[in-house]
Parts: C-alpha cells; sequence; structure tokens
C-alpha cells in the first residue's frame, strides 16, 4: 500500500512546500517557526502542570507520601526518558519526508515508531516493578522504597499508551499540525486533577488508594489521551490522508535501525543532561539541608522556564526537517537560527523576569516562619541569580540540538554533552562549591558555565554543518 500513488495530497503537500520555500524572508520564517513553536511549548507547560497537580494532592498524605512520590518519579523519568530519545527521530525523519512530500515515508516513519514504542515498554514496565529493590540498593530508607513502589506500580500500566502517543505527537508535529495534541493535553488536565481526587481519597464510594491512585489515575489519563490523538490521527484531516494506520502489522526492521541509530544517542545524551542535575543535588545536599533546599527551587524554576525552549527546539528541528527534505540548503541554516533568535530573546525576557521577581520566588517556596528560612530564601535568591545567568545559554543549546537532530546529527552532541557538563561543568562546580567552599553557588557557577560551553558548541556545529548544505545547494 505504500507503493500506491497518492496524488491528491501528495499534490497539496508540494504546493505548500513550494509556497513555503519561496519565503526566503527571514520574517516569514519567524512567523512559520512560532506558529508551529507555541502549542508544543504550552502542551510543555500543559504537561508540568498535570504533574505539580499530582504532587499538591499527594502532598496532602504526609510527608513521606510527597518524598516516596519524588522517588518514584525520578526513578520512572530515567527509563522513560531514555525511550522518549528512542522516539525523538520520528519527528525529523518524518519532516524531512513531508518536505519531500513523501507521504508513505512520513507512515513509514509513524508505523514504526508505534512499533518501536511497544517493544521499548517492556523494559520500562520492567524496570518500574523492581524499582523497590533499587531504591533500596542506593540505600533509600525501606518505607520510602516500599511507598515509592506502589506509585511505580500505577506508573507502569500506562507507559504503553504514553509512548504511543509521544509517537503520535511527533508525527503531528512534523506535518506541521501540532494543536491537536495541546487541546488533548489542556482538556486532561482538569481530568487528571478529578480522577487523582477520587482516587487518592476515596471519594464517590471509590477505595481510597493513596500513592497507586494517583498513579492510577495518570495512566488512565494517557489511556484517554493516546485514545483521543489516535482518533486524531486517524479521522481527521489533513492526518487521516497519511493513513497512518495502513499496513500497521508490517514491521520495519531498517527503518527501526534508523530510529536506533539516530535515537540512542539522544536518550543517553538526555539521560546525562539529567544525571548532572541530579549530581549537583547530591553535592548540595553534602553542604546543608538549606542548600538543597535552595538548590531544588532553583533548579524547578529552571526547569519550568526550560520547557519553552524545548518546545521551541521541537519546532526547530521539523522545520529544519522540512528544509532538508525539500533540498532547501539555504532554509536549513535560516530555519535553525531563526528559531535561536526568537529563544534567546524569550529566555533574555525571563532572566529579567526572574531576577526583578526573586525574592517573591523564595518566598512563594519557603514558610517565612521557620526557624532558618530567613538565610534559605537569602541563598535562593543569590542561587536564582546565578539560574537566571544560563537560561538564555540553556535555550541556545535546547534548540540548536533540535537543529541538529533536524539534520540527524545525533552523535557529535553526545561527545559535547560529557565534555561540557561532566568534565567541565561539573568538576568545576565540584571544584568550586566543595574545595574552594563557594557552596551552592559554586554548584551552580559550574553548571552555568558547562551549559555555556555545551550551547557554544552545539551552535558552532549547526554552522558548520548548515553552512555546507548551504554551499552544496549553490553549487
Amino acid at each position: 500500500m505504500d507503493k500506491i500513488a497518492e496524488t491528491k495530497p501528495v499534490s497539496a503537500l508540494r504546493h505548500g512546500m513550494t509556497r513555503r520555500a519561496a519565503g526566503h524572508d527571514l520574517t516569514i520564517e519567524l512567523s512559520e517557526t512560532a506558529k508551529l513553536a507555541w502549542p508544543m511549548v504550552l502542551t510543555q507547560l500543559a504537561q508540568v502542570a498535570m504533574m505539580t497537580t499530582d504532587l499538591a494532592f499527594i502532598g496532602h498524605i504526609g510527608p513521606e507520601a510527597l518524598a516516596a512520590a519524588a522517588l518514584a518519579v525520578t526513578l520512572y523519568l530515567v527509563s522513560f526518558t531514555f525511550g522518549a530519545g528512542l522516539l525523538a527521530p520520528i519527528a525529523p525523519l518524518a519532516a524531512q519526508a513531508y518536505g519531500a512530500a513523501n507521504l508513505a515515508m512520513v507512515r513509514r516513519a509513524v508505523r514504526t515508531g508505534l512499533w518501536a514504542a511497544l517493544m521499548l515498554s517492556f523494559p520500562i514496565i520492567a524496570f518500574a516493578f523492581r524499582g523497590e529493590q533499587i531504591l533500596l540498593a542506593f540505600g533509600q530508607p525501606p518505607d520510602a522504597a516500599r511507598l515509592a513502589q506502589q506509585y511505580l506500580f500505577g506508573l507502569a500500566l500506562g507507559v504503553v499508551p504514553a509512548l504511543w502517543l509521544q509517537a503520535i505527537r511527533n508525527f503531528m508535529g512534523a506535518v506541521n499540525r501540532p494543536e491537536p495534541i495541546l487541546w488533548i493535553t489542556l482538556a486532561a488536565i482538569p481530568l487528571n486533577a478529578l480522577l487523582v481526587y477520587l482516587l487518592v481519597y476515596g471519594k464517590l464510594g471509590l477505595p481510597r488508594l493513596e500513592l497507586f491512585g494517583a498513579a492510577l489515575a495518570s495512566t488512565l489519563v494517557n489511556c484517554a489521551m493516546f485514545l483521543a490523538g489516535l482518533w486524531f490521527a486517524t479521522m481527521r484531516r489533513p492526518f487521516r490522508d497519511y493513513r497512518v494506520l495502513a499496513d500497521l502489522w508490517r514491521f520495519d526492521w531498517p527503518f527501526l535501525r534508523q530510529l536506533i541509530v539516530i535515537g540512542t544517542p539522544i536518550s543517553i545524551a538526555s539521560l546525562m543532561q539529567y544525571g548532572v542535575l541530579s549530581a549537583a543535588a547530591l553535592l548540595a545536599g553534602l553542604i546543608s539541608t538549606s542548600a538543597l533546599a535552595a538548590h531544588q527551587i532553583a533548579l524547578q524554576i529552571t526547569v519550568i522556564i526550560s520547557m519553552i525552549p524545548f518546545g521551541i527546539s521541537m519546532a526547530a528541528a521539523v522545520r529544519v526537517g522540512h528544509a532538508v527534505g525539500r533540498n532547501d540548503g539555504p532554509g536549513i541554516k535560516r530555519a535553525g537560527l531563526v528559531a535561536m533568535l526568537l529563544g534567546i530573546v524569550i529566555a533574555a525576557l525571563l532572566t529579567v523576569a526572574v531576577i526583578a521577581a526573586r525574592f517573591e520566588i523564595a518566598e512563594l517556596f519557603l514558610d517565612k516562619s521557620a526557624g532558618d528560612a530567613d538565610a534559605t530564601i537569602g541563598l535562593t535568591t543569590k542561587l536564582l541569580m546565578v539560574a537566571a545567568s544560563f537560561f538564555v545559554t540553556d535555550a541556545a543549546q535546547s534548540i540548536a540540538a533540535g537543529g541538529l537532530r533536524g539534520l540527524k546529527d545525533t552523535r557529535v552532541p553526545l561527545l559535547f554533552v560529557g565534555i561540557a557538563y561532566w568534565l567541565i561543568g561539573f568538576s568545576l562546580g565540584y571544584v568550586l562549591g566543595l574545595k574552594i567552599g563557594l557552596g551552592a553557588i559554586g554548584i551552580w557557577i559550574g553548571l552555568s558555565i558547562g551549559t555555556a560551553i555545551y550551547a557554544g558548541l552545539l551552535v558552532l556545529r549547526f554552522q558548520l554543518l548548515s553552512s555546507r548544505l548551504a554551499f552544496r545547494a549553490v553549487i
């Protein structure tokens, strides 16, 4: 079926590509990038809102439950991040096919992604089922490990639909239509809150399931989101023209190998970035409880803000992929640089906002009546000042990495992660924080410098590759 001529959708697709290719104006590129990026950014923020809702309800069970949930989420995200990284190439591969007006290849990318998601789910589920033993091996208290396992049991049930939704989300973004996933995620926020409330506290005659209930609610929401995404992908235009479920039974080993080759470095790089932040938290914990609390607040603000450039980076991967597909060398460079400019400007504005509101942010997270609150608030404001210094570089590295994914270049960026974050950033943070005595501020200075170096390497790498492709297009 993949070989059947599909003249009507392909013709329409080519018309759109020609029209966009003719737009050599930076303003048009900026408009197209912003139009693609804003639903992706809001989707990321909506997911953060759902996670925050879960933790808010769990916090009312008790501090032990909240601590156990934090452990469970940390463990779960390690394996799920790896799986999501392996599915990330669906977006640039499908985007290149879209740019080349090759609907059959778009379908092939989605079909293989769904199979890959199913296979990836088994080790992730097995990892979650052994969560208590893993936490005990890392020296966590038995009661915390037992409670965390309850949460992991519930999360494990939703791995398959969550990964399938990830594959569909990558497909929709690749074909310039990310809005349905945003609508689905926004609708899921109140549904998730209701289900968590009912299952955690046992309302309306339901059993009181506490931590397992919170995770089960997330699983039910994941199932509902996937079914809604599948309905859009198969029943609504323009998605149904791609017939993504056609020949679903066909297993495509060559394309799967391509996903693995491109996606594995993405997964490892994500884990290394995630790992350096976890290691920084351990260093802060060695200094003092106050330092760890301030570190966690600064990290939480950083994570929330990073959702914006991450959404733009997804758009950059798609826009660069489109330009590659239509063999538009100058368009490749333009797409990446415009996305970086957009992200850097937004990050600069957010930097000013965080610096201006740093005292209010610290007081929002801390109880001023606590004995050491003033010292912790003071340290938090200083960390926010340092953290704000790398919002811009973090945006640059995230978006440059997205542009390189659009070029299917993922192995060299993995090398850069090891050099910039671990060899330089973490080592410098350790020396400044614990040896020289700057404390948590020294740790964050090290992270900031590592991020700046990583951003510089990625931007230079994108400039080199895109300039080379632009030169080839000219000759």
